[in-house]
């Protein structure tokens, strides 16, 4: 009996170990991020993807046929992640304040972070080559980020912790007041993003000042 449980053991530490398609694609999603914000759309080709990711160009190509398809769903993933974090902040604090502060964050990690505004500087420079790609990104970038928060106050609104006439503008007001003024300098004036500090503190003023309008 020892004898089959060790020639077993010794099988299973053979064989190869499998990887689902969708820990494959998350792989491919990060190597794509890391290469379309570092050297642009027109320089990065599936092989380099690929390369960067540690998979077979063949691999790729059954997962997601072309680069188009790849940054968007490359796109579409970064946003799914994000999405999953706000619906969360509905019911994560009591208090209104500080509820609307933790949405705001996850609005800013996306809005803020380094590489999104990589990607989004490239959209911008690049679009005249390939006009495909700005519709793709603000279709899953800041549309359905608008889209989440307007959602979410939507949530407080039938909470009855807010009032709001038009929830979708005051969405993009607030949205507008959080992350623009940052985002706007970093890229198309090249300065550095604001420290998170700076930015939690920005964040905790536009929550009161929203509030002081619509908190019931």
């Amino acid at each position: 009996m020892a004898e089959i449980d060790t020639n077993g053991e010794r099988r299973c530490r053979g064989r190869p170990q499998v990887r689902s398609d969708d820990e494959t694609r998350q792989i491919i999603f990060e190597a794509a991020r890391h290469e379309f914000a570092g050297n642009g759309y027109a320089a990065t080709s599936m092989d380099t993807v690929a390369r960067r990711a540690g998979v077979s160009t063949k691999t790729l190509y059954r997962l997601l046929p072309n680069k188009a398809a790849l940054f968007e769903a490359m796109v579409a993933d970064r946003l799914d992640h994000f999405l999953a974090d706000v619906n969360l902040r509905a019911v994560d604090h009591a208090d209104i304040e500080e509820a609307l502060y933790a949405a705001l964050m996850a609005c800013a990690n996306l809005a803020l972070d380094p590489e999104v505004v990589a990607l989004q500087r490239m959209v911008l420079q690049e679009t005249g080559k390939f006009p495909d790609i700005a519709p793709t990104f603000y279709r899953n970038g800041p549309q359905r980020t608008l889209t989440a928060l307007a959602d979410w106050l939507r949530v407080q609104q039938k909470r009855g912790l807010i009032a709001l006439d038009d929830v979708d503008e005051a969405a993009g007001m607030l949205l507008g007041m959080a992350t623009s003024a940052p985002q706007r300098a970093a890229i198309f004036g090249g300065q550095p993003l604001p420290p998170r500090s700076q930015t939690e503190a920005r964040l905790r003023r536009c929550a009161k000042l929203f509030l002081r309008g619509c908190r019931v």
